[in-house]
């Protein structure tokens, strides 16, 4: 079979017998081709490949089977007719198609022509090829007249052998115009061994490329049918699951309507103008009335008249609805003391309760009805169908449409509990016990319509028997049990949960709470029947726990809890820790400590890595101490430590959680303890010693400190401790003893200056300069004694020797910030203030970027008046320390009262967190009358900076001028539990000699007294100003 392309492009196939043994010869190929086209042979032009074969190939032809040729004739035209062809009936044009871009007369050079109608030239004709000079050269068949026949052939086969291709051949789209090159080059044997070389490469190339070729179209169709799946494929699931339909089922499809185009008529539609009756009617409709007639006057004016001349000014109808509203409020109002008796509970629902019918929501109402409609019908076995209906009339205000709705509702599906308890609550009161009646005849197994049932009940009784009723047909429900029993009495509800037990025997709360009304015996038989019931319950045996510590078992409780969670365990059940931890605070919120100690213990280290348990187990206490679980996290720090008897971190956790939750037994018990594994741990035994001092147990004290110094010898902190506690209560001889024998001892700077502090309290001066003189002999680098020692030397009048004091500590201490401000003060006063500008300018160059020094710098300019020279220092700080605190709270307190709130507002952007910030804003709200706000600042400032002890005294003295006394006492608690050191007024008061033992609630005091005196004075100075 050979395989043959003709004339129009289609492909045709000869029947030829052959082989390589009889090969066909070229005159009966074009025989065959002649007889099945009906071309003649000598117009044949058949091509290989790109080699044509040629008539006179004296050869046979080799050709395999499904070989394919191409046959190309040469153009025809003219007047030579051509050979005959087979007779078509003359109108067989008449039933056929006209080729592409046919135009009648083209071939033969007609050009169109215009009439009258057409408008613009005819259409050109399409440029055609010059043929005067072939034709008149050599004229071919088809371009001239009078050429003889049979002569067209020879001269185009001639030059096509002059130029080596056809001229006439369809181009190639693989070799292109040299498809014809080689067309007369005989097809030799190195030309087919050449053919079956690169026939044989190209088998080996496709089968190399085909299984990655295969692959790659597998998953492109693959991924083509997953994007682009047939309509069969998206149905297939749900036409296996038809398999499991129901007749009923079947029957309740619905139908679907006809909504085609055909069966709905088009309304006309007209417009006509409207009377002027009609609209007259409208507008008096929708006129107001303002005039009142003498009828309605009696009622204040609120009753309007129909029958009264509308009014034309709509521009009064916004007043009229304000005067409607004004008489309403005044009648509600007290005439005597003016207040009002609105309620407005009740006003707000009078709000709630009135509908706004707009054209707009009835519009909405009636396009929703219209779609429900068309759902129940198409659908009446759907329910939410049904209940949406009758909800929307019930929205639109239409409840006896709404009641039928759902009762139409209740009758297509009676099966469904929705539409039932939707008619019980749009029923009446008298008819919604017999809606609940037929709901319950209809579904006797739904839960909800019992109770729904039960709840239409008034009296205790009918509920119990109806939901008795309702346990006949579900006795396996819970929620009826649950509800029945907590209508009954203790005895008639223990013997009801022993039936529910029965019924439902794999719900835990049942068996729990007929435990809970059990006596003990017959409590711990439920919870063992409980266990194995449901042996994976954890539940069960924490309630075991809390029975066995009730009835005072506590040594049972952890073997409880330890049983429970090996058999826990053995059941496959995951300990979770965290829930384990919850349960334990649930414990000890229902009073069951032993039981929450047991579950800690025994689940605390589940799950926790060796080397994470710690940082783990403390976080965890520090959590449940948060949460206000102090017994849990009792209970985790007591199971550290019996882990971790010699972290010190641990015993300070703990012994801080007794002393903010526990008492003084339990924090000495557990100091002890501590001190016992950790006897080098300073900071537990002057906890333990303060504790019994705080106590007023002196001596239990002073043998704690004596113990410590045993266990610590050279312990400077247990040295200064003690000297403490002699020196606060009175004893400055002993305290004398303890420092001399602590000096002896090698002590440090703290030594002799607690040395120097005591003979200053004695009034001994003498003795107070030659110890401080001995200690910056072993000492020179120690700031507080050189400036002790100026000081005392300003203090009894030497105003020389304590500036020679405070130069030679500067020559030491050239960054100390307090000598340097003691000398300014100090020159100042000698000297005045140029002398102190000098002192400050010098501080500030040795010490750069120091609030402190352009503070006080500022302060000085200001004492003298310079306000101007005051006001640049004060830019120039806060250009060199724009996040300073100080400087910010000082820039607002010196700028007017009208440009506070703007600097206050700067200095929380530039520093927000600053505690002396804050404290400037607080006093500025202080001064503003808004107490609340000032409250709050305060509040925050102490928070932030509990150390500083004039922010107590501010917060202190604002409480008692707007305080409560409770806010007082306790801003007066948390400032003694705080024992604030630090503050500009603060240190200047409790270092003072006369103050040296008062308690922090008497400089706290005292602190305040100041403040109101330096207040007065700056106010009195602003008078002057």
């Amino acid at each position: 079979m050979v395989f043959l392309r003709n004339l129009d492009g289609r492909t045709l196939y000869l029947d030829l017998s052959f082989s390589a043994s009889s090969p066909i010869s070229f005159d009966s190929l074009s025989l065959a081709i002649e007889t099945l086209t009906g071309v003649p042979s000598h117009l044949h032009r058949l091509f290989l490949s790109s080699r044509r074969l040629l008539p006179s190939s004296s050869f046979p032809l080799l050709l395999h089977p499904s070989t394919t040729l191409t046959l190309h004739l040469p153009f025809l035209a003219g007047t030579q007719p051509p050979l005959p062809l087979p007779a078509l009936p003359a109108t067989i044009f008449l039933n056929s198609k006209p080729p592409p871009n046919y135009v009648a007369g083209l071939g033969r050079g007609a050009t169109g022509f215009t009439t009258r109608s057409d408008i613009g030239p005819a259409r050109a004709a399409p440029d055609l090829p010059d043929r005067s000079a072939a034709a008149a050269a050599a004229p071919a068949a088809g371009r001239g007249r009078g050429k003889p026949p049979g002569a067209d052939g020879d001269d185009e086969e001639d030059e096509a052998d002059d130029k080596g291709y056809d001229e006439n051949q369809k181009f190639d789209e693989f070799e292109g115009n040299d498809v014809g090159l080689f067309a007369s080059a005989e097809y030799d044997e190195d030309d087919r061994e050449a053919d079956a070389v690169w026939e044989s490469i190209d088998k080996r190339m496709d089968s190399r490329r085909k299984d990655r070729r295969e692959a790659r179209l597998k998953q492109e169709i693959e991924k083509y049918r997953a994007s682009n799946p047939k309509i069969t494929e998206q149905f297939a699931d749900l036409k296996r699951k038809l398999v499991d339909l129901t007749p009923e089922q079947w029957d309740s499809i619905p139908e679907i309507g006809d909504y085609s185009l055909r069966n709905k008529k088009k309304r006309f539609e007209s417009f006509v103008p409207v009377p002027d009756t009609l609209l007259e009617k409208a507008r008096q409709e929708q006129e107001h009335v303002t005039a009142l007639d003498p009828k309605s006057r009696a009622a204040s004016g609120t009753e309007t008249p129909w029958s009264q001349t509308p009014v034309t000014d709509l521009t009064a109808v916004g007043e009229g609805r304000g005067t409607v509203l004004s008489l309403k409020l005044d009648r509600l109002s007290d005439s005597v003391s003016g207040l009002t008796v609105v309620d407005p509970k009740g006003y707000l629902t009078d709000l709630k309760s009135m509908k706004i019918t707009s054209d707009a929501e009835i519009s909405d109402i009636k396009k929703a009805r219209l779609l429900l409609k068309s759902v129940t019908q198409t659908n009446p076995k759907h329910p939410p169908g049904w209940i949406a209906a009758a909800r929307l009339e019930e929205v639109a205000g239409k409840i006896q449409a709404a009641r039928q709705l759902i009762q139409k509702g209740c009758e297509e599906c009676p099966k469904n509990e929705d539409v039932w308890l939707e008619a019980c609550r749009l029923a009446s009161p008298d008819e919604a016990k017999a809606v609940i009646a037929r709901g319950v005849k209809a579904i006797p197994n739904s839960v909800k319509l019992w109770l729904q049932a039960a709840k239409l009940e008034h009296s205790e009784v009918n509920r119990s028997r109806v939901l008795r009723k309702g346990l006949e047909h579900i006795p396996d429900s819970v929620r009826l049990w649950k509800a029945l029993v907590e209508l009954a009495n203790e005895e008639d509800a223990r013997l009801l949960l022993q039936r529910a037990v029965e019924c439902c025997p794999l719900h835990v709360e049942l068996w729990l709470a007929l435990a809970r009304l059990e006596t003990y015996e017959q409590a711990k038989k439920v919870l063992n029947k409980a266990r194995e019931k449901l042996p994976k319950e954890p539940s069960i045996w924490i309630t075991a726990a809390k029975l066995e510590e009730a009835n005072g078992n506590t040594a049972s409780v952890g073997k409880v809890i330890e049983r429970g969670i090996r058999s826990l365990q053995r059941e496959g059940v995951e300990i979770d820790r965290e829930l384990w931890m919850k349960e334990a605070e649930a414990a000890e919120r229902a009073g069951s400590i032993a039981t929450c100690q047991a579950i800690i213990k025994n689940t605390i280290g589940i799950a926790v890595e060796e080397e994470d348990r710690k940082r783990t187990w403390v976080a965890d206490a520090e959590e449940c101490k948060k949460r206000g679980s102090i017994e849990t996290a009792r209970a985790i720090y007591a199971h550290a430590l019996t882990v971790f008897l010699t972290k010190k971190s641990i015993w300070l956790k703990a012994a801080q959680l007794e002393k903010s939750h526990g008492t003084r037994e339990s924090l000495d018990a557990l100091l002890r303890k501590a001190v016992t594994y950790r006897p080098q741990a300073e900071v537990l035994w002057l906890m333990g010693a303060k504790e019994k001092w705080l106590a007023g147990d002196v001596p239990a004290a002073r043998a704690i400190l004596q113990e410590a110094y045993a266990a610590i010898p050279n312990s400077e902190e247990i040295w200064l401790a003690a000297f403490k506690l002699e020196f606060e209560n009175h004893e400055p001889e002993r305290a004398r003893m303890l420092l001399a024998k602590a000096r002896e001892r090698g002590g440090t700077e703290r030594v002799w200056m607690k040395s120097a502090i005591v003979e200053r309290e004695l009034g001994n001066t003498s003795e107070e300069r030659r110890l401080l003189e001995e200690g910056l002999k072993l000492f020179p680098s120690f700031f507080k004694l050189w400036l002790m020692l100026g000081q005392m030397e300003d203090r009894i009048g030497h105003g020389e020797q304590a500036k020679e004091a405070y130069e030679s500590g500067l020559s030491h201490c050239p960054n100390c910030t307090h000598l340097w401000l003691s000398l300014a003060n100090l020159e100042e006063r000698m000297n005045g203030l140029s002398k102190a500008r000098a002192v400050l300018t010098m501080a500030r160059k040795k010490n750069p970027q120091n609030p402190e020094l352009w503070l006080a710098a500022v302060r000085a300019e200001s004492r003298h008046g310079n306000k101007k020279e005051a006001d640049t220092l004060m830019a120039k700080a806060l250009q060199e320390c724009p996040s300073s605190g100080i400087l910010w709270a000082a820039s607002i307190e010196m700028v007017p009262r009208p440009q506070r709130r703007q600097k206050s507002s700067d200095a929380l952007k530039r520093s927000d967190h600053d505690p002396h910030v804050i404290a400037a804003v607080a006093k500025l709200f202080w001064h503003d009358r808004k107490v609340d706000k000032a409250r709050n600042w305060f509040n925050r400032a102490v928070t932030l900076a509990p150390d500083i002890g004039d922010f107590w005294a501010w917060y202190y003295k604002f409480e008692l001028q707007h305080g409560s006394e409770d806010h007082q006492k306790d801003v007066l608690k948390r400032c003694i539990t705080a024992e604030p050191k630090h503050g500009e007024k603060w240190q200047a008061i409790s270092k003072a000699v006369e103050n040296s033992h008062l308690p922090v609630e008497a400089i706290l005091k005292k602190a305040v007294v100041a403040l109101g005196k330096e207040e007065s004075s700056s106010i009195v100075d602003g008078v002057r100003a």
